[in-house]
């Protein structure tokens, strides 16, 4: 027998076929964030045992669009751009576990294959999906510039139909890009049983957080957000009743392993 390498499948004879490279993996991109409040409950719902509402504005979520270049430790993705770039748009919560508040991504999309694997890695339940943000400039007129007045729009589309889209003006600077999305990411692993039967073989409870963060000022500024209908999304059951406001950003960190907070039998082992 060969042991296969690679850090993902498939695992192949040298490991180059594998669909992501191992950790560490290093980001840089623009993150633009729109903060809205809606129904309580529709947040809770969300939320798996044990995890619960924070009693801090329980009803406070966020929906942002990033475009990210990413590599591994060898930087060989950089020179390969194909490997490096995508785009992606999630849905973030807040919740209390333990007493400690995390940031959770409720619902994500991504728009290429190495991205949604390394999403199911780290707990984020990514699904493909069409993703467009309009970039800044700094030279002519295609474009907006960073500073008061910049425009900019986003869009999320999945099965050929739009789910989402934001609108945003800068009217200035702040000090954060809000705080929905500023606690350790909390996710489950999961994974069903290959018997299909109700069970999961994969039940994990993670945690984690980036570590050699790289921040840009923050534009602040008003927001728009539409989330029309779908048949295979739920968005519109976090409808907004106030937007709270709208940040872009450009932002580096890197990440590597996190923690398992907890984990339940695998209920196979017993059979």
């Amino acid at each position: 027998m060969v042991d296969l390498e690679g850090f993902m499948y498939p695992r192949t004879p040298t490991g180059a076929g594998s669909i992501l490279p191992g950790p560490p993996w290093h980001y840089s991109g623009e993150m633009l964030t729109v903060e809205f409040r809606t129904d309580p409950a529709n947040v809770a719902e969300l939320l798996p045992e044990p995890l619960e509402l924070v009693d801090d504005d329980p009803g406070a979520v966020a929906l942002i669009w990033a475009d990210w270049q990413s590599c591994s430790d060898s930087f060989e993705e950089i020179l390969d751009p194909a490997r490096a770039q995508y785009k992606e748009v999630f849905l973030v919560v807040r919740c209390a576990y333990r007493g400690q508040i995390h940031s959770r991504a409720a619902y994500i999309w991504v728009d290429k294959d190495f991205a949604m694997a390394r999403g199911h890695v780290q707990g984020y339940p990514k699904k493909m999906s069409e993703i467009w943000m309009t970039r800044p400039v700094a030279y002519g007129k295609a474009g907006p510039r960073l500073e008061p007045g910049g425009q900019f729009g986003a869009t999320l589309s999945t099965w050929g139909r739009r789910i989402a889209e934001a609108r945003f003006t800068i009217r200035g600077t702040a000090e954060s890009a809000g705080f929905v999305n500023g606690h350790p990411m909390l996710h489950s692993r999961q994974m069903p049983a290959i018997e299909m039967d109700g069970r999961d073989s994969l039940d994990e409870l993670v945690t984690m957080r980036g570590y050699d963060a790289d921040l840009g000022p923050v534009f602040s500024g008003d927001a728009e957000l539409v989330l029309p209908e779908n048949p295979t999304e739920e968005l519109t059951r976090l409808a907004p009743f106030e937007i709270i406001g709208g940040y872009y950003r450009q932002v580096g960190n890197s990440m590597a392993g996190g923690t398992t907070l907890w984990a339940a039998p695998n209920p196979m082992e017993s059979e």
